[in-house]
């Protein structure tokens, strides 16, 4: 199984090699967010959601897993306006 390495906004997901019982994962991984950098994220009754994405691929060593990454697209129409106003017209 490969290592993970963070990296920001990315992460994986392996597949569990054995359940010890029917409320074990099927999957187990780790995923690197820099909250403090954050956009797109939507808040419902006190959580927040963050957009993932998700890309099937297979390790050297023959595994297969899926690579995380965060979803940071915010389409132009949600954008929030851009300040017109010169730095030197801001009054302080």
């Amino acid at each position: 199984m490969e290592q993970f390495k963070p990296r920001p906004d990315s992460g994986t997901l392996n597949a569990s090699a054995s359940k010890r019982s029917e409320k074990s994962p099927d999957y187990f991984g780790e995923i690197a967010i820099n909250i403090k950098d954050m956009t797109n994220v939507r808040i419902e009754d006190g959580l927040h959601i963050i957009k993932l994405n998700g890309w099937k691929k297979t390790a050297k060593s023959g595994k297969t897993y899926l690579s995380l990454g965060v979803n940071r697209f915010v389409p132009e129409s949600q954008q929030p306006p851009v300040n017109d106003i010169p730095d030197d017209e801001i009054p302080f």
